[in-house]
């Protein structure tokens, strides 16, 4: 998580500079993208061609080593036939430069890349059909199944014990949780920990391990029209929180974030739980697990949404994007409980998986 002051926040004038001298390309037009550490900005060119100019926060810059695993991980992906992004490589043929600019707190190193630009909208600006959650469930499983079989010879580093955005690291949110003082909602969150420590950690050791993705959320999901008037994926991004994690965990996230875009969010769990078990069938110890860890993931995304503000307050409106009706969301889950949500999620699910098949027979 970056600290205070080390968001990037170049100028139009450094940008421009910047890929000139790095990328022998001239910019056309410049647009900022949303982010929430780092600083994404569109790039065109006259020479042609759209792209993605990924500017790292100064504290994530200092571990090039991760990002580089992180950039050979999106490649991995895209050879395998996913939408992920690529890195293009610099006038010295490297994927990545460490740039040493003042860009208003004084200077600071900060690791850049030019990355492919990938057309379509974020998926929290369509409709979540069950369709498209379906796939949204599958292709969130089938990314982790290709970063699991990834060989780097950094890829110890992402055992990120101290990743606050890691489900394994939910323990770590105790030291946020007085941010909500005074707050209703600080009662439900100390109770979801609780639930974590007493119902998930004594199970872990059951769950199947992975390289999570780890933040495969509503807005760094691309969907583009198909041919039957709906949506398909057609780009995945941000791979700044992946970490040896566990599948179920990647479930959980996802299920997670499409719900703060449905307009029933409860019903969001089955068909993607139905995609994601058309790869990945879960076990019963994930299976029981499931619902306290999409309640955990909402209690990390809160807190941290709040203190984050504290620290970035002119980037308030991006912050808060999922933190909005996620304490509607996490506060009605938790009054259903875990009983009364499975039967949803797990019926839908069971529903949904037998018209694939029955439709994919015929």
């Amino acid at each position: 998580m970056a600290t205070l002051h080390s968001k990037p926040n170049f100028s139009d004038a450094q940008v421009v500079e910047m890929v000139t001298r790095l990328f022998n390309l001239m910019p056309s037009e410049i647009r900022s993208l949303p982010s929430y550490d780092d600083q994404n900005l569109y790039v065109s060119c006259v020479e042609g061609g759209e792209y993605v100019l990924k500017i790292m926060n100064s504290e994530d810059s200092k571990n090039p080593s991760m990002i580089e695993v992180q950039t050979y991980a999106m490649s991995v992906l895209h050879q395998n036939g996913l939408p992920a992004q690529t890195a293009l490589p610099n006038a010295a043929g490297q994927l990545m430069s460490l740039e040493e600019i003042d860009c208003g707190h004084g200077v600071q190193k900060y690791l850049v890349r030019l990355l492919t630009y990938l057309p379509g909208t974020t998926i929290s600006k369509v409709p979540l059909t069950p369709q498209l959650l379906y796939e949204t469930g599958k292709m969130a499983a089938r990314m982790d199944q290709i970063l699991q079989k990834m060989e780097h010879p950094h890829l110890g580093l992402l055992e990120r014990g101290t990743l606050i955005w890691s489900l394994s690291n939910l323990l770590q949110l105790e030291a946020y949780v007085n941010i909500l003082e005074g707050d209703p909602l600080e009662e439900i969150v100390k109770s979801v920990i609780h639930q974590y420590k007493t119902s998930v950690m004594p199970r872990r050791s059951k769950f199947r391990k992975c390289i999570n993705h780890g933040d495969f959320n509503d807005l760094n999901v691309l969907v583009q029209l198909d041919e039957s008037a709906g949506h398909r994926i057609s780009g995945i991004l941000d791979f700044g929180d992946m970490n040896s994690g566990y599948y179920i965990h990647e479930l959980a996230i996802t299920i997670m974030y499409m719900m703060t875009e449905h307009p029933e969010p409860v019903e969001v769990g089955g068909p993607v739980l139905a995609g994601w078990e058309s790869v990945l069938p879960l076990d019963e110890t994930e299976k029981d697990c499931l619902y306290v860890l999409v309640l955990s993931r909402f209690c990390q995304s809160l807190v941290m949404a709040r203190h984050s503000v504290k620290m970035h307050p002119e980037n308030a409106d991006y912050l808060m994007i999922s933190s909005r009706r996620g304490v509607h969301i996490l506060r009605q889950l938790w009054e259903l409980g875990k009983e009364q949500v499975e039967k949803v999620w797990f019926q839908s699910a069971a529903q949904l998986g037998a018209i694939r098949t029955s439709s994919t027979r015929c």
